[in-house]
């Protein structure tokens, strides 16, 4: 081991853990001096183990029971996290690699392949698919939530495609909202800090018998970020962003109506080689979705969903697209006997328009895609401790016609409190847009008087899907009732990853390898009022070019990922009204382009003043000046030491 390097984390990351660990200590101390507890939070380690859980199976579970590499984070854990957006919010899963890129920009994914144009992690809100049919990844600069009204996020690591279809490969963020009935009243929350600053107003009421209904308005602005050498990145931002949410229930059925508006901007961002004015980013976007389920006498429920999804984004230096989606599903849940069912279907259509940039064009620029789906699943209780489930998805694109998704899951629970499982899937990845049609640079692009279009990247027009052959060992339990653990073992082997060739750099399926990989975490309940969580992931990438593959770069441009990164959370109740929340996130350094390992250290403290009205502080990258998450060196964002302001009022 050199000298110097403990363990991976250095003379000075101890330290700064030996600070932290003091901070924890003195709060223990704090509370147990004043002789007063209260409870930590909403829900106990048993309550949180008994969460109904719907992103696995297609129904309702216990996550305890859930035979998948599953996380949740609850409306707690985001309030007392201090997180003022949805990505910040995901950081608190240690199943998922967050990188932020720029000042609204992240590169989020699971199981390694990350990067700000991640494609292979599928990402819903409400049950509203959100990624891009440009390029099958998400534009996070377009995404957001009231993380109020959020009740939990589920996260699964690892392939869902049985259920979800193509895309969910590596993973799936399943964000849900709280139902209108459970958020009455008045609520305004202010922030300002360092960093940006935003504003939020709600307000719920009922509406007729069984009704209820919430309308929310919020805004933000975001300060622009720094280069190591103290110049300013052109990636300032402002958003603002209004919606509602209905809920009409019956005895045996719920209806909801739901839908967003929202716009947002960029600053300035001065001139490309210092010759063509790229403008500033802007966005808009509306969505409206509906959601009816009915549970019948026999056990049954039916749920049929349909929404409504404009974007519109202009970028001058990528491209601009403007798309219009339209999703149809129905799912049915029928119990027999020993066996749980389910079965449906789903439609959906994408139009789009794109005009071409500086850098990146879509050739033809407007196109109509298809997507036709039907999928079975069956539970099958073998024994009273031991199910089997098995489905298949078939899933039919425009690009490559109809994909099989077939996957297996065994579940054993060895004891009340002990569950192992593992699961076989094939999932993939299917074509988008970018993989058939890309041109850089574009025909329309001043860069042509220079350059012929084209002539560094043009789409493949035989691409096909990326393949994954996935096998998961896992293990869950909680040994005592203040604590609860959870391990999972991953392999992926890979098919017909993308690749680029030369001249010009053809799109293709020439890279090939195996990804494998432990995630693990972990909950205990020290004391009353205080909780400790940690987390971690390992990952090991072995990718390789095809024989006659001409790629110059090679399996380096399949994202930049750690080897490992680790992550620690106290939660402490100081007082009943007072408290104390610290989070230390270890990530290793990426390789290609190098980004340094660090260690981040936020604190949160909290006080509850009235029932009503509650004021926090956070402090971000406490022990560090400023850190590079992603990019290349030396124009990269760099994320500075910062405090944030927050008021929260209950009227």
């Amino acid at each position: 081991m050199p000298e110097g390097d403990l363990g991976g984390v250095g003379v000075s990351g101890w330290l700064r853990i030996a600070a932290s660990a003091a901070l924890l200590l003195g709060a223990a101390q704090v509370q147990a001096q004043s002789g007063r507890s209260g409870d930590l939070a909403d829900l106990s380690l048993e309550e949180l183990g008994n969460i109904q859980v719907t992103s696995v199976s297609g129904r309702a579970e216990p996550l305890s029971g859930a035979a998948s590499s599953i996380y949740v984070i609850t409306s707690e854990d985001i309030r007392r996290s201090g997180a003022t957006s949805l990505p910040e919010a995901l950081r608190l899963a240690p199943n998922l690699q967050v990188a932020r890129v720029d000042a609204k920009q992240y590169a989020i994914s699971a199981r390694g392949f990350n990067s700000a144009i991640a494609n292979k992690l599928l990402v819903l809100i409400d049950g509203r698919t959100v990624y891009s049919p440009m390029f099958s990844g998400v534009f996070w600069d377009m995404q957001d939530v009231l993380l109020e009204d959020v009740e939990r996020i589920e996260v699964i690591s690892g392939p869902g495609a049985t259920l979800w279809g193509a895309n969910a490969v590596n993973g799936v963020i399943n964000v849900i909202t709280r139902a209108a009935g459970d958020t009455q009243g008045s609520l305004v929350v202010l922030g300002s800090g360092d960093h940006g600053s935003g504003a939020t107003v709600r307000h719920g009421s009922s509406i007729g018998a069984g009704g209820h209904l919430r309308v929310y308005a919020k805004g933000d602005k975001l300060q622009n970020t720094e280069t190591r050498s103290g110049a300013a990145v052109a990636d300032g931002w402002e958003r603002a962003q209004a919606g509602f949410r209905a809920d009409w229930r019956q005895a045996d059925s719920t209806f909801t109506l739901q839908g967003d508006a929202y716009s947002g901007k960029s600053e300035q961002r001065g001139a490309f080689l210092g010759l063509f004015p790229l403008g500033r980013v802007e966005v808009a976007g509306a969505n409206l979705l509906a959601r009816w389920t009915r549970r019948h006498a026999d056990g049954s429920d039916l749920r049929v969903q349909a929404y409504y999804d404009h974007t519109d984004r202009d970028d001058f230096a990528q491209f601009s697209p403007r798309a219009d989606v339209l999703d149809l599903d129905i799912q049915h849940a029928v119990p027999l006997g020993a066996h749980k069912l389910l079965w449906g279907g789903g439609y959906r259509r994408a139009r789009d328009k794109v005009t071409d940039g500086l850098l990146v064009g879509l050739q033809p620029t407007s196109s109509t895609q298809d997507w036709a789906n039907l999928f079975v699943q069956d539970e099958i209780a073998l024994t009273e401790n031991l199910a089997l489930t098995l489905g298949i998805k078939l899933e039919n694109n425009d690009y490559t016609g109809t994909e099989s998704l077939p996957s297996a899951r065994l579940a054993w629970k060895a004891s009340p409190t002990q569950l192992w499982w593992a699961g076989l899937s094939r999932a993939v990845r299917a074509p988008s847009r970018i993989d058939r049609e890309i041109q850089f640079p574009p025909p329309g692009s001043p860069l042509t008087a220079f350059i012929p279009a084209g002539s560094f990247i043009i789409g493949g027009p035989d691409f096909v899907s990326e393949v994954a052959d996935v096998v998961e060992l896992g293990w869950r339990a909680q040994p005592s009732r203040d604590l609860t653990l959870s391990v999972t073992a991953f392999h992926y082997e890979w098919d017909k990853l993308r690749s680029g060739q030369l001249p010009p750099a053809f799109v293709q399926n020439m890279i090939e390898g195996r990804v494998y990989g432990v995630e693990g975490w972990a909950n205990w309940q020290a004391a009353e009022t205080w909780r400790l969580s940690a987390g971690f992931t390992t990952l090991r990438k072995h990718l390789r070019l095809k024989p006659g593959s001409t790629d110059p770069d090679g399996p380096s441009e399949l994202g930049n990922d750690p080897d490992y990164q680790w992550v620690l959370r106290s939660s402490h109740n100081l007082a009943p009204r007072q408290e104390l929340d610290i989070m230390l996130r270890r990530v290793d350094e990426l390789p290609d382009p190098r980004v340094p390992a660090y260690l981040a250290v936020d604190v949160r403290y909290g006080w509850r003043i009235r029932r009503d009205l509650e004021v926090s502080l956070v402090a971000q990258n406490l022990f560090d000046p400023s850190h590079p998450e992603s990019g290349d060196a030396p124009g990269r964002s760099e994320f500075a030491r910062g405090a944030y302001l927050k008021l929260r009022w209950t009227l």
